[in-house]
């Protein structure tokens, strides 16, 4: 593979999953290379590399001659991602409650507060995608304060599926964008307050009422 190829195999990549991840390509919708490769001003190759890597990954099946479906998220991913993002994120809190005035702990809630802000932001302006990554964020932000850059690295591969599966659900059920607000301003509360306990209640109750039961 040229550099020239493989640039334009990663542009394709890059812009077929942002597609999927944002909720633009839902689950369940059958992609076309050449519908990609025309909206990008590619050959059809690099835009076949990117969709066999995204295959590997689990974010596309293939079918010749027919194009690439976007894998829809399944009950068990469903599941699987939100109990290991319990565990993550309460590790997370119970790690920056420790030194609450820590430079980590304070640069953790102030993050925090400014992506509610955003999340606030994007939808008032009906923005969905903006709405599912600040909210991928806002999570995001206690691991990468935590300090554990094993648990982060484990934890972005759940982000990305995160992210789709909020886009989805507020798309879904308009009314749960107020609760995720509403819950995410708990959150940081408990952070401030130092009370972990409450933390992970409220991040039970969180992931229960916006995307259903856990195991």
């Amino acid at each position: 593979m040229t550099s020239t190829t493989s640039s334009a195999s990663t542009r394709a990549y890059t812009h077929t999953k942002a597609a999927i991840l944002s909720g633009d390509l839902p689950g369940g919708t059958l992609v076309s290379e050449g519908d990609v490769a025309t909206e990008l001003g590619l050959s059809r190759t690099p835009v076949r590399e990117a969709f066999c890597r995204l295959e590997a990954e689990g974010w596309l099946r293939l079918y010749p001659k027919r194009g690439a479906l976007v894998v829809p998220v399944a009950e068990s991913e469903r599941v699987e991602v939100l109990d290991a993002r319990l565990l993550l994120e309460g590790f997370a809190a119970e790690r920056l409650a420790a030194a609450p005035d820590a430079p980590d702990a304070l640069a953790a809630r102030q993050e925090m507060r400014d992506l509610l802000a955003a999340q606030r932001e994007a939808w008032a302006d009906d923005d969905l995608a903006a709405f599912a990554a600040a909210d991928a964020a806002f999570h995001r932000t206690m691991l990468e304060h935590a300090r554990n850059s094993a648990l982060l690295g484990f934890y972005t591969t759940l982000a990305e599926r995160q992210q789709r599966m909020t886009r989805g659900t507020v798309e879904a059920r308009p009314e749960s964008a107020a609760l995720v607000l509403a819950q995410h301003e708990a959150l940081v509360a408990d952070l401030e307050a130092g009370d972990v306990a409450a933390f992970r209640a409220h991040l039970r109750e969180h992931f229960t009422s916006v995307f259903g039961p856990l195991s």
